[in-house]
């Protein structure tokens, strides 16, 4: 993710937490994050609690309890509910945790399954290939709507709208409290955070749908964009691109919004 051969001294180390800096940089947006490493419940704190944004947990899928050592995190991640889940795993394994299983798990807990190293490549002749691997994660930690976001020149159309969205997520209070700890380990969870820090509350269900319907205006804003843009290849994968994320978003609302989604679409 940090584009790095080695590890870089992380920015603060509590034990063993540590917290590393990345600044994503595309051609929208550039917006400063910091991946944090937390091993376990154990370690979670409010800091880290009040900022997340992301979370990717890796698992071993070549031992058969694999994804029950993910356990105690689910509890953590309903209650912060980041907008950007990932599982992560070197590969399926059919003498472990198998696809069938992983990507099972991966729906029950609203999780994309990212594979390292799969077995199956996408086929190069596809005129759209899917992502695998570490490309995948960046993408998708890159399509989020990051609290630090600062739009590019030429692509401020949206900044308006993507600004009333930050500040809902602001505003959008989570659930504070320390996270109940745990005897059971995990392979290793990162969570990445905005840069800056904002003091949060109880939630509502009517914070919730304003974030969903800002995201759903944004979404319809940027196919907009696309379509009015040049008729370029770029552009018109972008467009491909764009509208598997609104499918991908809307698989994961609850019923009701998923309904308000496809009738804004």
């Amino acid at each position: 993710i940090l584009s790095s051969k080695t590890l870089p001294e992380p920015t603060k180390r509590e034990e063993t937490v540590a917290w590393y800096p990345w600044t994503i940089n595309n051609k929208y947006y550039t917006a400063d994050v910091r991946l944090c490493v937390v091993p376990s419940t154990f370690q979670m704190s409010s800091e880290i609690a009040q900022s997340m944004q992301a979370f990717i947990a890796y698992f071993d899928s070549t031992v058969k309890d694999g994804l029950e050592k993910l356990h105690p995190w689910i509890s953590v991640v309903e209650d912060l509910a980041p907008e950007v889940l990932i599982l992560v795993c070197d590969r399926v394994c059919e003498n472990g945790v198998n696809r069938h299983e992983a990507q099972q798990w991966c729906l029950a807990h609203a999780f994309e399954l990212v594979e390292l190293n799969p077995q199956e490549l996408p086929d190069e002749d596809d005129d759209f290939p899917e992502s695998t691997g570490v490309k995948r994660i960046v993408q998708a930690l890159n399509a989020n709507v990051w609290s630090s976001v600062e739009m590019k020149d030429g692509h401020n159309q949206g900044f308006g709208l993507m600004s009333s969205l930050v500040a809902s997520r602001h505003n959008n209070p989570r659930n504070c409290q320390e996270p109940p700890s745990s005897s059971l380990p995990v392979e290793g969870p990162l969570v990445s955070e905005e840069a800056d820090h904002t003091e949060t509350s109880a939630n509502t269900d009517t914070q919730g749908d304003t974030v969903v319907d800002a995201m759903t205006d944004l979404d319809i804003q940027e196919l907009a964009n696309l379509t009015a843009g040049d008729a370029d290849v770029d552009n018109f994968e972008r467009l491909f691109t764009k509208l598997k994320e609104m499918k991908d978003k809307a698989s994961s609302l609850p019923h009701e919004q998923r309904k308000v989604h496809a009738e804004k679409v």
